[in-house]
């Protein structure tokens, strides 16, 4: 590589941006299948409509699956703009 030549980057500034959304939203989703009551004591068992309610079989997993698709849009997703500048 010549001494003039700039290395190509192959994410800009709004890439990395997405992929920390995704990972928060991706974080939200593990949070929310481990919540859901108090936790008992080791003698006693989660109730029933605790451990299988809605928000830890369906609403937590659908969360962390959207995360997992932002993380996919952050790396296909081209910025117009860092390539005008250029």
């Amino acid at each position: 590589m010549e001494d003039n030549q700039t290395p190509i980057m192959t994410f800009s500034k709004r890439n990395y941006m997405i992929v920390v959304i995704g990972l928060a939203v991706m974080l939200l989703g593990c949070f929310l299948m481990a919540g859901g009551g108090d936790a008992p004591d080791l003698t006693k068992t989660y109730p029933e409509d605790t451990l299988y309610g809605f928000q830890r079989t369906a609403l937590a997993p659908l969360v962390v699956l959207i995360g997992l698709g932002i993380q996919i849009f952050a790396i296909f997703y081209k910025d117009d703009s860092a390539e005008s500048a250029e």
